[in-house]
């Protein structure tokens, strides 16, 4: 379907010549073949722009998602355009735009609606393993990054830091008394309460921070280029805002807290592995358990106690 394509403005751009029965069904194999060695939705779609332009002519095109993903632009946009809504039986997968600075002919639209059907189940293809791959990477529950999310981000951040000679800082956080909720009002209002400290999490902390579930009711909290005294802001923060957390249950409100240890990776100093991090870590959130629980501790502060 056709909708709203402008009238021509006057350039002198010519549009190609139409393709013969036997050409075209030549080009819609070759653009199947090119299409299937992808899937990654904005490759399909370039791989896509870049075919048809021996068909037909294309300044830019426009991709806009059914789901929450961005916009696919490629190319430039200009005055006339078409636009087509792409469906399959499974339901609506997003709008494509065609644009150029000439309006196009009928004979042009016949070929791109041709040429389209050899997209839709490519782009559905890709859309679908995007999708799968985001969802295995998250906790089915509290919705954040899961334990492989976190071991990919942190391999990542850690070499981004090293190479760049960036701060990076790791925040371990524990649930305190997580089981005695759990054995007095059941598990189902245990999962409700991680699912709010995930919320609290990601409510204050940065754009830029990355927030995982660790396991049971342990979480991390990834911050880039982010000195001790930085995480230390952000990890109290954290803990007053979970500490004001609360979910309700047979009219009573189930509230806890949480203990927060933190390592840096300070720059200027030699690699350090992944394990050495989340060890350092790992030993301050058991100082803050000693302390009390419901506080925060940074490894530094560890090693000038001791």
């Amino acid at each position: 379907m056709v909708i709203g394509a402008n009238v021509a403005n006057g350039t002198s751009n010519l549009p190609l010549t139409p393709l013969t029965p036997e050409q075209e069904l030549a080009s819609r194999v070759r653009l199947g073949q090119a299409l299937q060695m992808s899937l990654e939705p904005a490759e399909v779609l370039t791989l896509f722009y870049k075919h048809i332009q021996s068909a037909v002519s294309i300044s830019g095109l426009v991709f806009k998602f059914a789901n929450a993903n961005p916009d696919q632009k490629i190319g430039r946009e200009c005055l006339h355009h078409c636009d087509y809504r792409l469906t399959t039986d499974e339901g609506y997968l997003g709008e494509i735009i065609f644009s150029r600075s000439k309006r196009f002919v009928e004979s042009e639209l016949i070929t791109l609606e041709l040429l389209l059907s050899s997209l839709i189940y490519p782009l559905r293809n890709a859309i679908r393993y995007q999708k799968a791959m985001r969802l295995a990477l998250l906790d089915p529950l509290t919705l954040v990054g899961n334990r492989a999310a976190l071991d990919s981000a942190l391999s990542r951040e850690l070499q981004l830091a090293e190479r760049h000679d960036h701060e990076l800082s790791l925040l371990l956080i524990d649930a305190d008394h997580f089981k005695k909720i759990n054995d007095d009002y059941g598990h189902h209002r245990g999962d409700l309460v991680l699912c709010e400290i995930a919320k609290g999490i990601q409510s204050v902390c940065r754009g830029s921070d990355i927030t995982f579930r660790y396991g049971g009711e342990e979480f991390v909290v990834l911050l880039g280029k982010t000195n001790a005294d930085g995480a230390k802001i952000i990890a109290e923060r954290i803990r007053q805002q979970i500490a004001q957390t609360q979910v309700s249950h047979n009219g009573k409100a189930i509230s806890t807290t949480v203990s927060i240890g933190i390592a840096t990776r300070q720059s200027g100093k030699l690699k350090e592995h992944i394990n050495d991090l989340f060890e350092r870590a790992d030993t301050a959130l058991y100082q803050a358990k000693a302390k009390g629980r419901n506080c925060v501790v940074s490894s530094d502060d560890v090693l000038v106690a001791q």
